[in-house]
């Protein structure tokens, strides 16, 4: 493989997923089929809480983030762990039909759980869409589009007179001198090669 950073321009949103317990910033969401209740699925790494915590719910939802999203959402829902971090306590949520709805979004999707694929690093989660709507009408932020602007949402922070090795992904900073070759993200799961040395 010469350069992974090509699946960045697969044509893809950003969203907060939420379900009763937990939440985390996700992009890998697409429409599966077509009806009045389509499908969506949305993949989940394994490694997330959030993942946990979708097999303990029937239902999830997705609201969808635009480019002019709070940055605070990014990095609450992005760089912390349900596990230990109450998420929804920094940021306006609503609450409908019994699910947690960031209100700085451009709407919502919310599916009720009707199937599951284990992949090697994820968990597919399909559902059937039972409520939705648009709160405003403005550009949708684009997996593509953070990546390449990434610095204006998140601004990483390191210690002093240490070497970081921050993740050109979700922003987890390592203070090692030299990162193995073997050294995989433990936040987001990807290599060495999406870290830059400060």
């Amino acid at each position: 493989m010469k350069n992974k950073k090509i699946t960045r321009k697969i044509s893809q949103g950003v969203y907060v997923l939420t379900n009763k317990d937990s939440g985390c910033i996700v992009d890998a969401v697409s429409q599966v089929s077509s009806s009045d209740n389509p499908l969506i699925s949305v993949a989940v790494m394994k490694k997330n809480y959030t993942n946990i915590t979708m097999h303990n719910n029937k239902t999830f939802a997705l609201s969808v983030l635009g480019k002019n999203v709070d940055p605070t959402i990014i990095e609450t829902f992005g760089y912390h762990s349900s596990k230990d971090y109450d998420k929804f306590s920094n940021v306006e949520i609503e609450i409908i039909e019994n699910e947690k709805i960031i209100k700085d979004s451009l709407g919502y999707m919310i599916c009720e759980i009707v199937d599951e694929i284990d992949t090697d690093t994820h968990h597919l989660f399909i559902g059937k869409l039972i409520h939705a709507d648009v709160f405003k009408d403005e550009e949708v932020l684009t997996y593509g589009y953070y990546q390449e602007h990434k610095d204006d949402y998140i601004k990483v922070v390191t210690k002093e007179n240490k070497i970081a090795w921050v993740c050109t992904v979700c922003g987890y900073v390592e203070y090692l001198e030299i990162l193995p070759d073997d050294y995989k993200c433990p936040v987001c799961g990807v290599d060495k090669t999406y870290f830059k040395k400060q």
